[in-house]
């Protein structure tokens, strides 16, 4: 089950809810005591008899000014920076002693090896025993729902169990937002925070955060609001306890290896994989002495023997694999890690969290390139790895160290393209499986790569443990080089270039785009292999093109 958790935007020590101390909320706050309706906020309790529909109903209540420039700045240029720019401004402008920190997260702060921090979450051990260290010192605050921010809510019941939303494209949508998010505004949509650092009002709130009485966004590095909502939806997709954002695809894969991986230790790996990928452990990772042991994604048995001649840390493979979509048994090869030590890492790029669940299959992380199915428009680079507090945490702090951060910008466009993934992955399923079957009945295609197909050998295995096949296709003309490059010249509605899942179909011939210097044979691959990514566009027009071009050669 995932674990939802939110920025803090206020301390639970806080006696209200303000982010910065403003007179039109100070007057709310006093006309609290006085006779006649309660208001909505009083005395930093909710009124636990007005209606309530999730967190996203708990709205603060800004002053006048800002209602103004919320909708000048925001709904009329229909932008959401807008929005974390003026409250931003509403908090800075704002003199107060009161002891509220600022927009924090439930990311860690600047981590050292020495001294792991462990971002606050629901459901963490430390931060239950911090919940009931503060619940124990305020004798104010019966029955009090906690919430992975911090803020405290009276009376409420425990909504991070989502229980109204039932399927993977509800979650997509609403999962980190209307769920309840750190940043106080009521746009539907997630504001974009641009900001390199967060200040702190005074240094006793510095020093509360230093010496973790309380919890605070610090620096850009470090965590980004906008990008805490990404990674609580995508938690929420994958079932995981924590999610990080990072960079690229690469930039996760890489950073989680050297986390994980300790010096002089052996990892395993697959045959079929991104290219990329397998230069770092070829060529980066033995710098470190960590030693690989390469394998079909099929042979156990040989999974087994490495684990039995070497102290593996870790089995990292995709699954379906680049570019032949072979699939791994991840509950099996779960199982046999799990029992000599060993970890499971899934690269799930091409499955997408709407069609497999590496992680309820029983590894221990899963990892995106979220510039693929997860963004879904080809305009944003991103990585994500999704799992346990305790093994993110431990690669986060490695993260802080490298670098690598998520844009909060490309963090926006990725909630707004996941809001459409099940719909778009649900196209591109029966896209892909239509064509496939079409191409492999083509007399000018020697074979076809899809998990869809029975002729897959992993095809029984792929009906198990996914419940889509993808939108990617692998498949060989029926000729040399040049024929091959013949029939993608021939089309016309794709794109030639490297990546895939986006709204546009793409096309690559990987003997040049990615192993054209190299010893590709070694690899399986063949001259007239071709990988198509299959768009949003209509299949009939897709259909009609691929075999318009087919008979061109």
């Amino acid at each position: 089950m995932a674990v939802y958790t939110c920025p803090r935007v206020f301390t639970s020590s806080s006696s209200s809810y303000c982010c910065r101390h403003h007179p039109d909320l100070a007057t709310r706050r006093a006309a609290a005591d006085k006779p006649g309706p309660r208001p909505r906020f009083a005395a930093g309790r909710v009124d636990a008899t007005a209606p309530f529909h999730g967190l996203s109903s708990l709205i603060l209540r800004f002053p006048p000014n800002f209602v103004r420039q919320l909708s000048t700045k925001a709904r009329r240029n229909c932008s959401n920076i807008g929005v974390a720019q003026i409250v931003a401004a509403s908090w800075s402008n704002k003199d107060s002693d009161l002891s509220a920190v600022p927009a924090a997260s439930a990311v860690d702060a600047a981590a050292t090896a020495a001294d792991l921090v462990v971002p606050p979450q629901i459901g963490a051990e430390d931060d239950l025993a911090a919940t009931a260290a503060n619940a124990a010192s305020s004798a104010a605050v019966d029955d009090v729902a906690v919430f992975g921010n911090g803020v405290q809510f009276g009376g409420l019941p425990d909504l991070k169990d989502a229980s109204f939303l039932s399927s993977d494209g509800s979650i997509a949508i609403h999962a980190g937002e209307r769920l309840g998010r750190g940043i106080v505004t009521d746009a539907i949509t997630t504001p974009v925070v641009n900001t390199s650092a967060y200040f702190f009002k005074k240094t006793a709130d510095l020093l509360d955060f230093k010496e973790k009485r309380a919890t605070s966004f610090e620096y850009g590095r470090y965590g980004n609001p906008t990008t805490v909502v990404l990674e609580e939806k995508i938690s929420a997709l994958e079932g995981a306890e924590s999610t990080l954002m990072l960079a690229s695809g690469m930039c996760a894969s890489t950073v989680l290896l050297m986390a994980l991986v300790p010096a002089g230790g052996h990892i395993v790996t697959t045959t079929d994989c991104y290219r990329k990928t397998r230069i770092f452990i070829e060529t980066i990772l033995p710098k470190m002495g960590i030693t690989a042991t390469i394998i079909d994604p099929a042979d156990v048995g040989a999974l087994e023997t490495a684990l039995n001649e070497n102290k593996v840390s870790l089995f990292f493979t995709e699954s379906p694999t680049n570019p032949f979509l072979r699939c791994v048994d991840i509950q099996l090869v779960s199982d046999l890690c799990h029992r000599k030590g060993a970890l499971v890492c899934i690269d799930g790029t091409f499955a997408t969290p709407i069609n497999q669940k590496a992680l309820a299959l029983g590894a221990d992380l899963v990892v995106h390139s979220a510039t693929k199915y997860l963004a879904g428009h080809n305009d944003v680079l991103a990585g994500c790895i999704s799992g346990s507090m305790k093994l993110v945490s431990e690669i986060r702090i490695l993260h802080h160290i490298l670098g690598g951060a998520l844009n909060p910008n490309a963090a926006y466009l990725i909630i707004r393209g996941m809001k459409t993934l099940h719909i778009r992955v649900q196209q591109q399923n029966s896209t892909a499986l239509g064509m496939a079957k079409i191409l492999e009945a083509h007399p000018k295609v020697a074979h076809v790569y899809y998990p869809g197909l029975p002729n897959h050998p992993e095809h029984e295995l792929a009906k198990r443990q996914m419940t889509g096949f993808g939108g990617v296709v692998s498949f060989e003309i029926d000729g040399d080089l040049k024929r091959t490059i013949k029939f993608i010249d021939a089309l016309k509605i794709p794109y030639i270039a490297p990546s895939f899942g986006g709204c546009e179909s793409i096309v690559d011939q990987p003997a040049i785009m990615s192993y054209c210097q190299s010893d590709r044979l070694k690899y399986g691959i063949k001259d007239n292999l071709v990988r198509f990514s299959f768009g949003l566009e209509d299949f009939k027009d897709l259909k009609d093109d691929i075999l318009q071009a087919l008979e061109k050669i």
